[in-house]
């Protein structure tokens, strides 16, 4: 005889099982309890029967104290029949009995319908809450109705819900032009050898090695980006008290002769805009400002140029910017809006022609991490005659004593 084989752990409907997970708990094994409908309705129950036995209380004790005359007839040959003051709460007790027991029937029910007409919301997030949980994030519930603390719990889970489509959305785009991208140079060096292969007579050696170390490189830079960006995501970076103006003036030494080289000039205007930061990472961020203006200007020749200005922010006190200004075509706001996005370039998803002015795609996307890191704001937005204008902008050293320190990464 076989022992018996105990429960399937793979057996949802076995409640002895592991059962379902949420958040990392198992819910299988939960204790039952009575439903929240129930219990507000034996609540609302509770509550009509204990107000109307304290009622009949009151009526009670009232009778039981009233003095008991003798109720008589004034005509002595007639028999009074008027009932006893026991008689009368004796029917009462009888009469108070049979009106809790319908007070209750009715408790139960008007209960049972009150609770489930105020629950209904709550069922409505709570099934957009499952549908989230399988993946379909598009889902809102667009709770209707007077605000209450369900339309505001509704309201905020479909914010929620848009925030994590957005970022799903975001992270599934990374991950396709990222396996792109990293892809593109291995392609491009595939190509090149087998060519070199097939010809090995026929092949400029000093020209293919050249190509292979370029296309090398940007493999590397690819993935020194991809590496920098994830690391911003997920680690907050060390502050100390800095100069933004200090960090912008390397920055400039660093992409002047690449500014020479396309013809763009660089005017500066450096004022002190003391902050707390990291300088590597402000200084980083104040580079792929530079590059990006230098790589999406007019061509060479033209006349391009790039403005950059440090200060204190004269719109808003107690805060400090770095401003990045260059000729270049006429841009969108929706095109702007999309440029902190990972390898979207200023022209879309393709690169440029010119190897020297195309970029990875990944300058602008790091360079809104790092002002999130340092708890500042980047604006971009188009110059009605042609090309950005870059502001970011960083709390100065007064804000930083107040404002809460960086969040750790979940």
């Amino acid at each position: 005889m076989n022992p018996d084989p105990g429960p399937d752990p793979s057996d949802p409907s076995d409640p002895s099982g592991p059962g379902p997970r949420t958040g990392g708990r198992r819910t299988g094994n939960r204790p039952r309890r009575l439903t929240a409908r129930m219990r507000l309705t034996l609540s609302y129950t509770l509550f009509a029967v204990t107000a109307g036995l304290l009622s009949l209380a009151v009526v009670y004790v009232g009778m039981r104290y009233v003095p008991n005359y003798p109720l008589t007839s004034s005509n002595p040959r007639y028999r009074s029949d008027a009932p006893s003051r026991q008689e009368i709460l004796d029917s009462l007790l009888r009469a108070s009995g049979y009106a809790l027991a319908l007070l209750t029937a009715v408790g139960l029910i008007g209960g049972w319908l009150i609770a489930g007409r105020v629950l209904r919301p709550l069922q409505d997030i709570t099934r957009a809450a499952h549908r989230a949980a399988s993946g379909a994030l598009e889902h809102r519930i667009a709770l209707t109705g007077p605000r209450d603390e369900f339309t505001d719990l509704s309201d905020a889970f479909d914010e929620m819900l848009a925030r994590l489509q957005r970022s799903f959305e975001a992270q599934q785009r990374f991950a396709a032009n990222a396996s792109h991208e990293l892809r593109t140079p291995l392609a491009i060096t595939r190509t090149m050898l087998q060519v070199a292969a097939a010809d090995p007579a026929g092949q400029d050696w000093g020209r293919l090695v050249t190509r292979l170390q370029d296309t090398n490189q940007r493999g590397i830079e690819i993935s020194e980006a991809l590496l920098q960006l994830a690391d911003l995501g997920h680690a907050p970076p060390d502050l100390a008290p800095t100069d933004l103006a200090a960090a912008t003036g390397e920055a400039l030494a660093a992409v002047r002769d690449e500014a020479e080289a396309f013809g763009i000039t660089l005017t500066a205007d450096l004022r002190p805009a003391p902050t707390t930061g990291n300088p590597v990472l402000l200084r980083q961020a104040a580079v792929n400002l530079l590059h990006n203006a230098l790589r999406h200007n007019l061509p060479p020749g033209a006349g391009g140029r790039v403005t950059v200005a440090t200060g204190a922010d004269p719109e808003r006190p107690g805060r400090v910017h770095l401003t990045v200004t260059n000729t270049g075509p006429r841009l969108t706001e929706e095109a702007v809006a999309t440029f902190t996005e990972p390898f979207l370039r200023g022209r879309g998803r393709t690169a440029g022609t010119d190897p020297a002015r195309r970029g990875h795609g990944l300058g602008l996307a790091i360079v809104a991490a790092v002002t999130e890191a340092h708890h500042g704001e980047l604006h971009l937005a188009p110059d009605p005659a042609g090309g950005l204008r870059a502001t970011l902008a960083l709390p100065g050293p007064a804000a930083d004593r107040e404002r809460p320190g960086p969040r750790a990464a979940g």
